[in-house]
């Protein structure tokens, strides 16, 4: 039992001692739990934007407490094109859309989000159900986009920006960060080969690497069993990956320009990309998080990439639409890199 003591002890102060240890154990899952509490700690759901297009007259004739009830929850804005507040509704400007006909309420919502188009139906049930009259009003609900499309429309984009940040990172990082620790960028800076070169190279095997992650997630995410269905000009998604991954690279060069061991680089990486992931909207929409919290995320990169590759993927969007993220994205990766640059050690002495 002393043995068993004496050497529990001496575990417990080596692993007290080796701070990097510390901090992913308990540190890090403790910034998680920081992270979540932020984003869901909102009492109360968000507002829904919601377009009336002409006179709904279930709405419009609510008594001034019911109606004052309604409005804690959904925002209308009033319309009188039917096909425009669809393809609103379809591009993501706003959440869902009714129309009242007769007797018919009809709802027109998006898959792209679920959660904020079921409040909206759930809504206009009850009022629906609630009223008195003859005939009968009746609910009915409508996909903007075409009923085939399923849930991984707009899964692929998020994990596929996630993917892209994590590799171009990573590998950035922990490449110069190895080539550092073999000597092999002492030897690369005696030979003829310049900087520029070797920052080429770098770039090339990261954008090809990011081309290949692009191929392989639709490619999956098309097989009939997952039936993901591009839309719009989908095909910007290349100069998005182009972008995005200079973007993240920039990033990784910035990390491996002052980390001296592949321990900590990899540590850093995920420090910084895994909770950017979860801010960004890769994972899950961010409606729920307090404003300040939506505010901070829009400094991060992967929001406009993945929000980018969303709108050509999956909304329809054209391709001048993201034209800005990708100048953005690219101007992100300048300034990074003259950064970096400035940080940058041939050795570690």
């Amino acid at each position: 039992m002393k043995s068993l003591l004496s050497l529990s002890r001496a575990i417990f102060l080596a692993f007290r001692r080796d701070k990097a240890a510390v901090f992913f154990t308990i540190g890090f899952p403790l910034m998680f739990l920081v992270l979540f509490g932020g984003i869901f700690k909102s009492a109360g759901a968000p507002k829904v934007n919601v377009l009336e297009v002409g006179p709904v007259p279930v709405v419009d004739t609510l008594p001034a407490d019911a109606r004052t009830q309604i409005d804690d929850i959904l925002k209308f804005t009033q319309a009188t094109d039917i096909a425009a507040a669809q393809d609103k509704v379809r591009k993501g400007d706003y959440d869902a859309a009714i129309a009242q006909d007769g007797s018919t309420v009809t709802v027109y919502y998006s898959a792209a989000d679920q959660v904020k188009s079921a409040t909206v139906q759930a809504i206009m049930d009850r009022l629906v159900q609630a009223t008195a009259g003859t005939p009968k009003l009746a609910l009915h609900s409508q996909q903007v986009e075409d009923q085939s499309l399923k849930a991984i429309q707009y899964y692929t984009p998020g994990l596929l920006g996630w993917a892209l940040a994590a590799g171009g990172t990573a590998g950035a990082a922990l490449t110069l960060v190895g080539w550092r620790k073999k000597q092999l960028l002492r030897r690369l800076r005696l030979s003829p080969v310049g900087t520029g070169t070797i920052l080429g190279a770098r770039v090339i095997v990261s954008v090809g690497i990011g081309l290949i992650q692009m191929v392989i997630f639709l490619g999956v995410a098309s097989i009939p069993y997952f039936g993901l269905k591009l839309s719009g000009a989908w095909w910007m998604a290349v100069p998005l990956v182009f972008a995005g991954t200079a973007a993240f690279l920039s990033l990784g060069l910035l990390i491996g320009s002052f980390v001296k061991t592949e321990d900590a680089a990899q540590g850093i990486v995920q420090l910084i990309v895994l909770p950017m992931a979860f801010l960004s909207g890769a994972f899950f929409p961010l409606e729920f998080a307090p404003s300040w919290l939506q505010t901070a995320s829009k400094v991060l990169p992967l929001r406009y990439l993945v929000d980018a590759m969303r709108d050509v993927m999956v909304r329809g969007r054209d391709a001048a639409s993201v034209l800005p993220t990708v100048g953005g994205l690219l101007l992100f990766a300048l300034v990074v890199s003259v950064i970096a640059g400035r940080l940058f050690r041939w050795d570690d002495v």
